[in-house]
C-alpha cells in the first residue's frame, strides 16, 4: 500500500482548512529587458552573502555575489544589473562609495544597503545615493518585500 505524501508539518495538516499551496510570488522582469531581475550582492560576511544569495535565488532573482566592493566594479562595467544590494561597512571600499561609483557606471541601477551600522555610516556626513536602507538584523521576507517594492511601481507604469 502506498503512503500518502505529506503536504506539510503534521500539526498544520490537522488545522481546519489547511491546503498546502506553492508560493505564488511574482517574478519581476528586468526593466532593461534582459530577463529576470539581476541583483549584484556585495557582502563581506561569507555566511550572510551565501544566505542572502540563496534566498533571493529561491524567489526567482538572478544573483551575482562578491565578497568586497572592489570586486563588484568590474562586474558593473561588464554586465547589466537592476539592483546593487550592498553592505555599507566593508574592507577596501565601503558600500556608499561603491553605490556612488555604480551610479556613474550604470545610472539606472537601484541601490539597497544592508547593514548593522547604517546610522553611524550615514551620519559621518557622506552623501549616499538615493537608496533604501535595510538594517540588520532583518527577516528575509522583509528583504524580498523591499526588493519587490522597488520595482513594483515601474512594472505598473510599463503596463499602462
Amino acid at each position: 500500500m502506498g503512503q500518502a505524501q505529506s503536504r506539510g508539518p503534521r500539526w498544520l495538516e490537522k488545522r481546519p482548512g489547511f491546503a498546502h499551496k506553492p508560493c505564488q510570488r511574482r517574478i519581476w522582469r528586468s526593466p532593461s529587458g534582459h530577463g529576470m531581475l539581476r541583483i549584484l550582492l556585495a557582502e563581506d560576511d561569507e555566511s550572510m552573502r551565501l544566505y542572502l544569495a540563496r534566498a533571493l535565488e529561491r524567489v526567482g532573482y538572478r544573483v551575482t555575489s562578491v565578497d568586497r566592493a572592489t570586486a563588484a566594479l568590474p562586474l558593473l562595467e561588464s554586465q547589466p544589473f537592476d539592483l546593487l544590494l550592498t553592505d555599507i561597512v566593508m574592507p577596501e571600499m565601503d558600500g556608499i562609495e561603491l553605490a556612488q561609483k555604480a551610479a556613474e557606471i550604470a545610472p539606472g541601477i537601484r541601490v539597497m544597503f544592508i547593514t548593522g551600522f547604517a546610522a553611524v555610516a550615514l551620519k559621518a556626513g557622506r552623501k549616499a545615493p538615493d537608496a533604501k536602507i535595510l538594517s540588520k538584523p532583518f527577516h528575509l521576507k522583509d528583504l524580498v518585500a523591499e526588493v519587490e517594492r522597488m520595482f513594483q511601481s515601474e512594472d505598473q507604469h510599463s503596463r499602462l
